[in-house]
């Protein structure tokens, strides 16, 4: 029986999007399979790097993160970051509630694992970067919130990571009376890895905008150059995803029982994180595409930088380390699966909100077929036209995904 209702569906997906599942799984086995078969591919790539920092890897994760950058109108920055809102319930998340989430997910799972748990805490201080964009634009939410959430998170990641070190490894465990862990962090480290994964496509992103906006106009670059790159943010995640599994592959099949041990806080975390944002900013007042911002911003972590972090203090082959290569391995699914959960949510959680993507696909729907009507209706031929008259376009509202 018919209601009436249109029917709700989610947004239109492209062919990589829609089985990107797929894909990451294949990624995953690939890269797993490279660095259980070919032994010396792990060493070969760590040979690559410069000053620490992997050639091959930075560049897969430089490809993937300036196509959601150069999409971003940057002249909204400042409305964004002046959501007091916005900003109070994304800073309290990531930066309070986050690192005590996984502090206590630690401590619960790993009391007997004094090197995979210290990982798991430097995990779970080093907030997102780079993947983050990918899943926020895949599912839709304000990608200029999303940038600036980002960009804020890493200069609270330049300031906070050793004071956030220090307090949950040494003074948090010393009041509880448990036992506490020495780490000196090179503050250097975290630096190069803001300037390096962030700084780079950012700019790039910006010079493009600016670029191909000032020099082809903004409806050549929405309409043309921004779909030619797109793909590109899918091919990089997969092309990183390759790497990262294979450079590890040895280790994560070599360790299983510690790959199980840790999954188990990472998949609570992620999700729960995930939900708790997701909660708190439908509390809030946010609408779809906000909330959605938030939420993917806060579950997701910093891999690039808790791997760096813990080679550098630790070593390459310590359960630190060991920690921040498995945060990928469960990570990267259970954020493709709450992709389509916020597809799937969006129209339940937030009905009538304009900025969910099945009613934008709706609404831009419902203006292109208004401008036909209205074209048609001008060059029909005298005497032929329909005496209604036309209905005129429905205003677009503009919703700032503020």
């Amino acid at each position: 029986m018919t209601t009436g209702e249109p029917t709700v569906r989610p947004a239109r997906m492209g062919f990589l999007d829609r089985y990107l599942a797929v894909w990451i799984l294949l990624a995953m086995a690939l890269g797993l399979l490279l660095g259980r078969l070919i032994p010396g591919m792990g060493d070969a790539l760590g040979a690559m790097e410069v000053d620490g920092i992997s050639i091959p890897i930075a560049l897969g994760l430089l490809v993937m993160m300036y196509p959601p950058l150069a999409k971003v109108r940057y002249d909204k920055a400042g409305e964004i970051t002046s959501d007091r809102r916005l900003m109070a319930v994304s800073l309290l998340l990531n930066w309070v509630v986050g690192p005590a989430f996984m502090f206590t997910l630690a401590w619960i799972f790993l009391p007997d694992q004094p090197e995979l748990r210290t990982g798991l805490i430097i995990v779970g201080l080093a907030r997102c970067i780079a993947m983050i964009l990918v899943w926020s634009d895949l599912s839709c939410a304000d990608r200029e919130a999303t940038a600036v959430l980002v960009a804020i998170n890493s200069v609270f990641q330049v300031l906070m990571f050793g004071v956030l070190g220090w307090f949950y490894l040494q003074v948090l465990p010393s009041w509880l009376g448990l036992p506490t862990v020495a780490a000196d962090f090179s503050f250097w480290d975290i630096v190069k890895s803001v300037l390096v994964f962030l700084g780079i496509p950012l700019a790039a992103g910006v010079l493009s905008r600016l670029a191909g906006e000032r020099l082809k106009g903004r409806e050549w670059y929405e309409e043309k150059f921004i779909p030619r790159i797109s793909p590109f943010a899918l091919i990089g995640l997969l092309y990183t995803i390759v790497l990262l599994f294979s450079l590890q592959g040895h280790q994560i099949t070599s360790n299983p029982w510690a790959v199980v041990r840790l999954a188990a806080p990472l998949l609570i975390y992620f999700v729960g994180m995930f939900f708790i944002a997701l909660a708190v900013s439908r509390a809030a007042g946010m609408n779809y595409a906000q909330s959605a911002s938030v939420s993917f911003t806060a579950a997701g972590n910093n891999f690039e930088l808790a791997i760096a972090v813990a080679i550098g203090t630790f070593g390459a082959f310590s359960g630190q380390a060991l920690a921040g290569t498995i945060g990928p391995l469960i990570e990267v699914p259970v954020l493709v699966g709450l992709v389509y959960a916020m597809l799937w949510l969006g129209p339940r959680l937030f009905p009538g909100d304009p900025s969910v993507p099945a009613a934008r696909d709706a609404r831009d729907a419902g203006d292109a077929g208004d401008a036909g009507n209205r074209a048609a209706a001008g060059s029909a031929p005298a005497g032929s036209a329909d005496p209604t008259p036309a209905r005129p376009a429905t205003p677009r509202k503009e919703t700032h995904r503020s």
